[in-house]
């Protein structure tokens, strides 16, 4: 996936649903309001959920909701920041 920040992708199983999910690796996330459409991780690719897992914690926690995707708080977020 090449986009801004993303270090990997995987798959994983999503610790609420226990569905099977891609896990998109980020250094840190970026709210959707300070991303660029084209930077923004899909919420779903080839029928699979997306999760986004930030690397490194800054200390600048994303507000819940702010992603289309769910679970584990991780939202489909990333980007230049």
């Amino acid at each position: 996936m090449a986009l801004p920040h993303v270090t990997g992708v995987g798959t994983g199983r999503d610790e609420d649903s226990g569905e099977d999910v891609i896990v998109v690796f980020v250094t840190h996330k970026v709210p959707l309001d300070r991303l660029r459409p084209e930077d923004v991780v899909p919420s779903e690719v080839e029928g699979l959920s997306v999760r986004v897992l930030a690397m490194a914690d800054d200390g600048d926690d994303d507000e819940p909701g702010s992603g289309s995707g769910s679970g584990s708080g991780s939202e489909p977020e990333t980007g230049t920041a």
